[in-house]
């Protein structure tokens, strides 16, 4: 036993702060609700996108809605697997980012960057636009003021992932659980029956405008792919894990996978079976969940889980794209404090910037979902083909056991997720996808002026070099002044410690109160000398400064140490003088001196 106890004696452990360890971080199942409720809810556009597409060579076309959502699950699967590969290579998060960065080159690794920004950003407004949409179509009267209901559900959420993102995990656990249940419960529910339990909406007359070929059909696979955003998410955000990370993130995504599978597969069976096409004043989901339910509460109760659900999809981006800027930031391509984090394991910065982003986009659009639906996948396609390409570089360099294996299961990724991406542009781009041309390259110029901007600066400061030897001089350390107190006692006492040679300087225009201070000056003999600047014009910053700059001449170290009174209580801040604050601030700007603000703490 005391062997035990020399032990843990030998081995001290360092007490974590508030926010630090795993109770703050995610368990599998908190990942699940925290990463994957964007992917999870997308089964609500997802299967109404392709029915939408196919519609247009009659209902006869919609026999092609399982053909073509039992693709999407192969490429789902073929995701799935793809992304455990990358949080096993990339275990500090980032994603497409990463790979491509390690496996692809700068340039492609700014493309994968600037995508995913996109993307995060376009699912906060999409998901928020939607949820306000489905809760409109069932409480009529809140139409008019969809762009509130977005704004207000966007506040909300910023301040909840502020707290952390484990925080808004538990928050998010009984939306996904319900959810989930309530659409797998549609799909058991509706197979069992023989026929719909009702029908809802209003029937539109079906004219085919085009033949059910090849190009209707890839049209359909892309729009479909709608669902498969935010599958990315947990590769993006291993970090947030507990240890073992890379495992849990895995499983995670695993679950992810075998849930949006089932679900997207048996919608697509009713659809094909009940041959249910678009009717006016209800989407496709409402339709399967009148089929399965009938009308009762149970139908009301389903539509304001999926409206709930659709809303806070939007919190995927929260627990990814804060995690990405900071690895951004890392990299030098986003400003330095993105990299920041609060004590919490929450990096605040770009949680703020999100929320930002997203308000502008949402004004911008009046919160419009349709405005928004042509931008949405064509960066997460990008990202997945980068994930997919960079993976199979990846494996034909550093060629483990069954390199061809994966490289091959990666390269059909790729090609399956790059011809999506193409027909996605192509049938898209004068439907608003052109907008997303723009903006990516915009992003990646602006992360590579950032980068160049902070190599310049390296390169200034010697960041890496051996600098010159270290030259000793005589120091002289300036403490501005205005009448002797324990102020001015603290601030020479300060200042004695820093410098050689130390001088109090005083600015008056009052000859009278000039006198006063050099009389009780002498009466104290600090053993300081005084200098005192007349000012006629009452001015205190423009004096000192010019005295100061007077002082470097010649390339003698100046300080100009500061005495400042610092309330106990902030709310007695605004009633000092700010006169110190001022001169800190020209002194910086227009000096190349040490300036230093010392506080002198009160007691109320």
């Amino acid at each position: 036993m005391a062997y035990g106890l020399a032990r843990r004696e030998l081995r001290p452990r360092v007490p974590l702060r508030h926010g630090e360890g795993d109770k703050y971080r995610l368990t599998s199942i908190e990942g699940l609700a925290a990463l994957s409720l964007d992917a999870l809810s997308s089964v609500a556009y997802g299967p109404e996108a392709i029915v939408l597409v196919l519609i247009a060579a009659g209902t006869g076309a919609l026999t092609a809605t399982l053909p073509v959502t039992l693709v999407i699950a192969a490429l789902l699967a073929v995701l799935v697997v793809s992304y455990g590969q990358v949080i096993a290579v990339h275990p500090d998060g980032g994603g497409a980012y990463a790979v491509a960065k390690k496996d692809l080159g700068p340039a492609v690794s700014l493309l994968a960057a600037a995508s995913l920004v996109v993307d995060y950003v376009l699912t906060v407004t999409v998901s928020l636009a939607a949820g306000a949409a489905s809760l409109a179509s069932a409480f009529p009267s809140l139409g008019p003021h969809l762009l509130a209901i977005c704004l207000i559900g966007l506040a909300l959420l910023t301040a909840v992932n502020l707290r952390g993102v484990a925080e808004s995990a538990r928050v998010l656990m009984l939306p996904t659980a319900l959810f989930v249940v309530s659409i797998l419960g549609i799909v058991v529910l509706g197979l069992l029956r023989g026929h719909p339990a009702a029908v809802v909406g209003t029937a539109h007359p079906v004219h085919a405008t085009e033949g059910l070929g090849v190009l209707l059909l890839l049209k359909a696979f892309s729009s479909g792919c709608s669902a498969l955003t935010g599958v990315e998410a947990i590769a993006n955000g291993v970090p947030s894990f507990r240890d073992p990370r890379v495992r849990r993130a895995q499983r995670t995504e695993l679950m992810l996978g075998a849930l949006l599978g089932l679900m997207l597969i048996g919608m697509a069976l009713l659809i094909r079976r009940d041959e249910v096409a678009p009717r006016g004043g209800v989407t496709v989901l409402a339709q399967l969940t009148a089929g399965a339910y009938g009308t009762g509460w149970p139908y009301y109760a389903t539509n304001l889980i999926v409206t709930l659900a659709l809303a806070l999809a939007a919190n995927t981006s929260f627990g990814g794209l804060p995690v990405l800027m900071s690895l951004l930031a890392r990299d030098h391509r986003l400003p330095h404090f993105f990299g920041l984090r609060a004590e919490r394991p929450v990096y605040r910065w770009g949680v703020v910037a999100l929320a930002l982003l997203a308000t502008v986009l949402l004004i911008a659009v009046d919160a419009d979902t349709h405005r928004m639906i042509p931008l949405f996948a064509i960066g997460v396609f990008i990202g997945f083909s980068v994930s997919q390409i960079g993976l199979v570089r990846h494996w034909a360099g550093a060629r483990p056991t069954g390199w061809l294996r994966r490289a091959a299961l990666n390269g059909i990724g790729a090609v399956l997720t790059v011809v999506a991406g193409i027909v996605l542009l192509a049938t898209k781009f004068l439907e608003g996808a052109w907008v997303v041309v723009v903006i990516i390259p915009l992003l990646m110029l602006l992360f590579s002026r950032i980068q160049r901007y902070y190599t310049e600066v390296g390169r200034e400061l010697g960041l890496g070099e051996i600098p010159p030897p270290l030259s000793v001089a005589g120091s002289l350390v300036i403490v501005p002044v205005g009448e002797v107190s324990r102020l001015t006692r603290h601030g020479l006492q300060a200042a004695l410690s820093l410098g050689h040679e130390v001088v109090a300087v005083a600015v008056h225009a009052d000859p009278a109160k000039v006198r006063t201070l050099r009389a009780s000056w002498d009466r104290w003999d600090p053993g300081v000398r005084l200098d005192v600047i007349d000012s006629p014009r009452r001015s205190l910053v423009e004096p000192l400064v010019e005295y100061v700059r007077r002082a470097a001449e010649g390339g003698r170290q100046i300080a100009v140490l500061i005495p400042e009174v610092e309330p106990l209580h902030r709310r007695y801040q605004l009633l000092q003088n700010q006169r110190g604050l001022l001169l800190a601030t020209v002194l910086r700007a227009r000096t190349d001196v040490v300036v230093c603000v010392v506080p002198y703490r009160l007691g109320l």
